[in-house]
């Protein structure tokens, strides 16, 4: 035989919701963006004072930038390589300061005799 618990098996808040509980739902407006390789993606943003529709979207099947005006979809970003961080100090420093500083370095380890 069951047990006397009514509520076995639900929790707080279960059961159907409809309109009424929710509220009304906010207006919607759906915008088509293209990608360069000719994806559309529709999704649908809310109406209301001072919202604003973004220019651009990311596609979700190429991830190249989408934009509204399917004859002319915006240029696909240039991702830059990975760089090492020899590379990234190169950029900073030309030969004759990077020698400068390799110098001061010995010299200080020179003085501390962890070097001859």
């Amino acid at each position: 035989m069951a047990g006397g618990n009514a509520i076995r098996g639900s929790r707080v808040g279960a059961g159907p919701m409809g309109e009424a509980e929710r509220g009304d739902a906010a207006p919607r407006v759906v915008i088509s963006y293209w990608c360069s390789n000719g994806h559309e993606t529709r999704p649908s943003f809310a109406q209301g004072q001072g919202l604003a529709v973004p220019e651009t979207w990311d596609c979700p099947r190429c991830g190249l930038p989408s934009g509204q005006d399917q004859e002319n979809p915006p240029a696909p970003t240039r991702s830059e390589p990975y760089k090492t961080h020899l590379a990234y100090v190169k950029e900073r420093r030309s030969d004759e300061e990077g020698a400068v500083i390799l110098d001061e370095a010995l010299e200080t380890l020179r003085g501390r005799g962890l070097i001859r």
